[in-house]
């Protein structure tokens, strides 16, 4: 992937993301966006995108949020708050598909950005919803193993890691991190926000996922009956890399077999 810059509006200020094209870009069928978790970035995803759309002939946007990447950095002070995943949705995302002329898209999401795939999917028109370990409420387990990265950060060589993805990683992990273990985010859910949402949605969990329980999926399945669900054996909280090839041969499945191709 080879990273370049848009630039948004956003209250009031610029907003430099960081962006990357991958796959088919004569393709006429809906374009793949790609929204990672707290921690991720352009970079982080590896190969996985370009693998993807290579498997479904399709375009695809890889780009990392505001904060992390090479995105522009938060100012000093600046923290997220407990609506920071609707913000992303309903305004950050809308503005980054309008600069870009991204119609519909598919969006593909990981966690937190599964999370804001799914909240955006409520609102705005897209083409279907893939859902990788997302989060509808916040559990003991996820808590957790939050707090078990707030101390690895502290005490290993996470920051050091993180720094080759991030050109500020304590403002990454500190955004992703701190908001998560707030007292007023425990009572965050999306269970009713998400109610409205009319396209295709194919919910993704490893059966070991460390920071959710299955019935975070279920959770969508309750509440869009027509969601389609899988449950990976052997894989945890990141499919796209514990289990790349089953979760590209579903996502694949689910493309042939939904509206998601249209």
């Amino acid at each position: 992937m080879k990273p370049a810059f848009v630039e948004i509006a956003w209250r009031g200020r610029p907003l430099k993301l960081e962006v990357a094209w991958v796959g088919a870009s004569a393709s006429s069928q809906p374009t793949i966006v790609f929204l990672h978790e707290g921690l991720g970035s352009v970079a982080m995803w590896k190969d996985f995108p370009a693998r993807l759309c290579e498997t479904l002939q399709r375009r695809g946007l890889v780009f990392s949020r505001y904060g992390y990447g090479r995105s522009g950095l938060k100012p000093p002070g600046e923290h997220w708050q407990p609506d920071f995943m609707h913000r992303q949705a309903d305004e950050v995302l809308p503005a980054l598909l309008a600069a870009l002329g991204i119609e519909r898209p598919l969006l593909f999401g990981h966690s937190d950005g599964a999370s804001i795939a799914l909240l955006h999917a409520a609102r705005f028109d897209v083409a279907g919803v893939i859902a990788v370990a997302p989060h509808l409420f916040v559990e003991d387990v996820s808590i957790a193993s939050i707090e078990k990265a707030r101390e690895a950060y502290a005490t290993t060589d996470l920051r050091e890691r993180l720094a080759r993805y991030h050109d500020d990683p304590d403002s990454a992990f500190r955004g992703w991190n701190d908001v998560w273990l707030s007292s007023a985010f425990r009572g965050w859910n999306i269970e009713r926000d998400i109610a409205t949402i009319t396209c295709p949605v194919l919910a993704v969990q490893g059966e070991d996922d460390e920071y959710g329980t299955l019935e975070q999926i279920h959770s969508i399945a309750r509440t869009l009956p027509k969601t389609r669900l899988l449950a990976i054996p052997k894989c945890g909280h990141s499919a796209h890399r514990d289990q790349p090839d089953a979760l590209i041969e579903a996502t694949r499945q689910f493309v042939v077999n939904t509206g998601a191709s249209e």
